[in-house]
């Protein structure tokens, strides 16, 4: 078992375990006062595992009301949001109960976001299915729901009461939501961790609880120097300006792991034609994507790009805040005028005909 502290303003621990569902309820009854826990899910995740963490609940007695998404991100809308919302209202939550997230990031976004505002805030435990949800989503407390004109454009900053993460649950994801998880490992390694990033090159024969660790510490690390992101916490968006874009021109049909991959090959290759890192740099990122089958190219133009990562979260006026590695292991901020963001998106764009 792998625990580590988040020191934010409430601070929390993320365990890593097997067989945790198993457990959850007296993890959970040693940290809330109340008698319910109402659980958020989608139909795959609840017909794979929701019996197992009600039996554990009940157990500790507690009452376990169950609200259930359609999976994917089209279900992290504000409709779902204002149903659930209405749902802990109809259960008479109250501050001492808890709303648990068992589910993949936009289960664990939707039910953050609903836990920041029922009451002005109540208990929520992040139960993470995927391994992107493991490694990222479900740490640092970003919440929030989509809407028309781009991703988590509703949302605030608020930490769960407790991760618990069930390595066990990993071992039957699909080949395609265990890449994308693997793109966000990779993202950490790229921009802070060469020794992680080299260790991927061996997978499958690593020690995934291992890694979602050292993923789990890097983000601890950086979440609880800079909780709301004015700083050092930006380096994590590395790939996420141009991911998002792409997720959003694509009606969400590219996934967010898929997304982020192109988002880091573009922001890499911009970043080399710039003189920011050396074509080494690039090379070696292209390799592993390549590796885990993980895309690196778009049918997109720099414009429609540019155009959506202007509605990204990361704009502050007429400058946007870019993440580029100077090399793998080592990241760089830089700061870019609006009017610029096309051509460097395009300058990081593979055109017909040439090579990665």
């Amino acid at each position: 078992m792998t625990t580590i502290s988040v020191k934010t303003s409430t601070e929390y621990e993320v365990i890593i375990d097997v067989d945790l569902h198993d457990r959850a309820g007296a993890y959970i009854h040693a940290l809330i006062d109340g008698e319910i826990a109402a659980i958020v899910t989608d139909r795959v995740v609840s017909a794979l595992y929701l019996d197992r963490l009600l039996k554990s609940l009940h157990k500790k007695g507690f009452e376990t009301p169950v609200f259930t998404l359609d999976g994917g991100e089209a279900s992290k809308n504000a409709y779902n949001y204002i149903s659930l919302i209405e749902f802990l209202a109809d259960h008479k939550l109250s501050r001492s109960d808890v709303v648990i997230a068992l589910g993949g990031g936009v289960v664990g976004d939707i039910t953050g976001f609903a836990a920041a505002t029922y009451l002005r805030g109540i208990p929520y435990v992040q139960m993470p299915t995927t391994l992107l949800a493991a490694v990222d989503a479900s740490v640092g407390g970003k919440a929030g729901v989509d809407i028309e004109a781009g991703k988590n454009l509703i949302g605030t900053i608020y930490q769960p009461r407790a991760v618990l993460c069930d390595c066990a649950l990993l071992e039957a994801l699909p080949p395609s939501i265990l890449t994308d998880g693997c793109a966000e490992i990779i993202k950490y390694g790229a921009i802070l961790d060469r020794e992680l990033f080299c260790a991927m090159k061996a997978f499958p024969r690593i020690n995934m609880e291992d890694i979602i660790g050292r993923c789990v510490q890097i983000k601890a690390d950086i979440v609880s120097a800079d909780e709301y992101e004015t700083g050092r916490r930006k380096i994590l968006n590395f790939g996420h300006t141009v991911g998002h874009a792409i997720e959003l021109l694509s009606n969400y049909h590219i996934s967010h792991g898929k997304a982020v991959s192109i988002g880091m090959a573009i922001e890499t290759r911009a970043a080399w034609k710039m003189g920011v890192c050396d074509q080494a740099c690039y090379d070696e990122l292209i390799e592993l994507l390549h590796q885990f089958g993980l895309p690196y190219r778009t049918g997109f133009s720099a414009g429609e790009i540019s155009r959506a990562a202007l509605m990204d979260k990361k704009r502050k006026g007429d400058k946007i805040t870019l993440v580029f590695p100077e090399k793998i292991g080592t990241p760089t901020l830089r700061k870019a005028d609006v009017v610029d963001l096309e051509e460097i998106i395009d300058l990081g764009l593979v055109k017909s005909g040439e090579n990665a």
